[in-house]
């Protein structure tokens, strides 16, 4: 289930902030060593600089500090051909570290807590990481897993 490239749908997410938990995505994007995921959570909030349109792909702006990928509702993105229901942002500095052991404890039901969505198709996945390893706002010590 934690194999990168997968987007596991979590109903609901709980936030390690302490926001209040809600239906969410998150993407596995890189897997280190055995209990440990480099992963993000994709949004339906649109943070584009004014002036900027973009359907599909990196938006890198270093000046600004900002690193979003943009995923549109029209675009298959899985192996199977899913859709998002929603044009989808990935933020660069929106990337964090989980530990699988304390998913596999909160998220144990496959089908209640939990759906495996799909896994995003090579070329999609490919472009994401590319615009991630490339990118100012990605910390740095992400940035190093990514490579």
């Amino acid at each position: 289930m934690y194999v990168e490239g997968n987007i596991i749908y979590f109903k609901p997410f709980y936030f390690k902030n302490g926001n209040i938990a809600k239906p969410k995505c998150f993407i596995v994007l890189k897997t280190i060593q055995e209990n440990i995921l480099l992963a993000t959570l994709p949004t339906s909030k649109d943070f584009i600089p004014e002036g900027i349109t973009i359907d599909f792909g990196c938006i890198e702006l270093p000046d600004s500090n900002f690193n979003c990928f943009v995923i549109s509702n029209t675009q298959a993105i899985t192996e199977c051909n899913k859709k998002f229901d929603f044009t989808t942002y990935i933020y660069g500095h929106q990337l964090d570290i989980y530990e699988i052991s304390m998913l596999k404890n909160v998220y144990k039901i496959e089908g209640s807590d939990y759906e495996v969505y799909g896994k995003i198709k090579f070329e999609i996945f490919d472009q994401l990481l590319k615009c991630l390893k490339t990118s100012k706002s990605v910390k740095y010590k992400y940035l190093k897993l990514l490579k």
